[in-house]
């Protein structure tokens, strides 16, 4: 079974939800790049400022700060496995996370795709809005943080495929049944 995975899809799209799950399940380290960022945030640091104005403005935030949040992160996680959520988000993003991870042995075996219409994904969002009081997940805001989503995203799935390793799901089905797809796809 394979124990390297990233998690990538639209915001949304339930990337945390099975990411945790999966952890449960199979016991490997679970690094979602969102909470990473939150966490920063919530520091008040001068970082954790630069990164919440661009989350509220819908950006992506810079490769280079994406990339020291997880870097320690990845290495630790190496060795046990891991569940790798919301990284990478492009292809440049792709490249300079092998680059660390070719090192430590923690190349991704496995990337999973989560499918989910546009529309769905404003809906989960908005309605997740209103229970976290969330001020990144309006719609105008998420609609642009998709349109980007989409921009950088398309190159990185024919990345991953081309090397054998993109897996597309519906992520619109019920909770158990993602997870259970996913594990299948694991199992190879």
């Amino acid at each position: 079974m394979v124990n390297k995975i990233l998690l990538v899809g639209p915001p949304g799209s339930g990337k945390g939800t099975q990411g945790v799950r999966l952890s449960e399940i199979l016991g490997l380290e679970h690094v979602a790049i969102g909470d990473l960022l939150r966490a920063e945030i919530s520091s008040g640091s001068e970082l954790g400022e630069t990164i919440k104005a661009k989350v509220a403005a819908g950006e992506l935030v810079d490769d280079d700060l994406i990339l020291g949040l997880i870097e320690t992160r990845v290495e630790e996680a190496a060795e046990k496995g891991y569940i790798l959520d919301g990284f990478p988000r492009s292809v440049d993003q792709a490249q300079k996370g092998r680059k660390l991870a070719e090192p430590v042995g923690a190349r991704p075996e496995l990337v999973i795709y989560f499918d989910v219409p546009d529309d769905i994904v404003v809906d989960r969002l908005t309605a997740r809005a209103e229970i976290e009081g969330r001020a990144d997940d309006n719609e105008e805001t998420i609609r642009h943080r998709l349109a980007l989503f989409h921009e950088t995203t398309k190159p990185l799935l024919e990345f991953y495929e081309k090397q054998g390793k993109a897996r597309m799901i519906d992520a619109t089905a019920p909770v158990d049944e993602v997870t259970e797809k996913i594990l299948e796809l694991m199992r190879g």
